[in-house]
C-alpha cells in the first residue's frame, strides 16, 4: 500500500500537490521530501549540472509547509507520481518507490546567512520571460538532449546585471515554480558559495557552478641545490 503525507488541512495538501506538479516539468522532474518537527521541506532542482564539465549552476526551489508532527522522512520521488488522495483532501499519496537524484545530495547551509539588497519580484518575472524567449529562439529543430542542455546552460547560467550578478536561472526557477506574484520584494541572503531569494510563496537557492579544469601547479619545498 502506498504511503501518505498527512497535512493539517486541505489547503496545505493542495499547495504541496501544486509544487509537485510544477516540479514535474523542471530539471529531472524529481522532488525531495524532508520532514521533521512538524515541518515539510519540499525541494526540486529546476537547474543542476550533469557531469564534470557542465557549467550549469545548481538552482534549487524550496517550499515549506506544516505536516504531521509524527512524520520524519528524507527521500526523493518522481514529482509526477505524487497524487491527491481521493478519500481525504488533507492527504497526498506517494509513489511506492523512491528514486535517486544527484542534486539532492547538495544541501545549502541552515545558518550563517547575511542579508543583501532585495530584488523586485517584477524584475524576476521580466528576466525569466526574457530568458525563456532566448532559449526558444536559440533552439534548433529536433535538437538532441546534449544540445538542449548546452543552450539552456548558455542562457540560464549567465550572471545577470539586473539580478545583481546572480545567474539568470534564479529568475527562471522563481517564475516557473509560481513564487513570483504581486509587487513584493524578493529578500536576498548570502552564505559561503550560496545565495537565497526568499519570497512569500517559496525560496530559490543558488550555488555557483563547479570549477572545471586542472588546478595550477605551484612549487613546494626549498630551492633545488645548485
Amino acid at each position: 500500500m502506498s504511503q501518505r503525507l498527512l497535512f493539517p488541512d486541505a489547503a496545505g495538501a493542495a499547495d504541496a500537490l501544486t509544487f509537485c506538479a510544477r516540479s514535474a516539468s523542471l530539471g529531472e522532474g524529481t522532488v525531495r521530501l524532508r520532514a521533521e518537527r512538524g515541518v515539510l521541506a519540499m525541494t526540486c532542482a529546476p537547474l543542476a549540472p550533469r557531469g564534470l564539465f557542465d557549467t550549469t549552476p545548481t538552482i534549487i526551489g524550496m517550499r515549506t509547509l506544516a505536516i504531521d508532527p509524527e512524520l520524519q522522512c528524507d527521500f526523493v520521488v518522481a514529482a509526477a507520481q505524487v497524487a491527491g488522495a481521493g478519500d481525504d483532501a488533507t492527504a497526498l499519496v506517494l509513489p511506492e518507490t523512491a528514486v535517486t537524484a544527484s542534486w539532492a545530495g547538495v544541501s545549502p547551509p541552515r545558518s550563517g546567512w547575511q542579508p543583501g539588497a532585495p530584488i523586485p519580484a517584477a524584475v524576476l518575472a521580466q528576466r525569466a520571460q526574457w530568458g525563456i524567449a532566448s532559449v526558444a529562439e536559440a533552439m534548433p529543430q529536433n535538437p538532441g538532449e546534449d544540445v538542449v542542455r548546452s543552450i539552456r546552460a548558455s542562457v540560464w547560467g549567465v550572471a545577470d546585471d539586473a539580478l545583481d550578478q546572480l545567474p539568470l536561472g534564479a529568475a527562471f526557477a522563481a517564475f516557473a515554480l509560481g513564487f513570483v506574484a504581486g509587487e513584493e520584494q524578493a529578500r536576498v541572503f548570502t552564505a559561503p558559495a550560496w545565495t537565497r531569494l526568499t519570497l512569500d510563496r517559496g525560496h530559490v537557492l543558488v550555488r555557483g557552478p563547479a570549477k572545471s579544469g586542472l588546478t595550477a601547479v605551484r612549487a613546494t619545498g626549498g630551492a633545488s641545490p645548485a
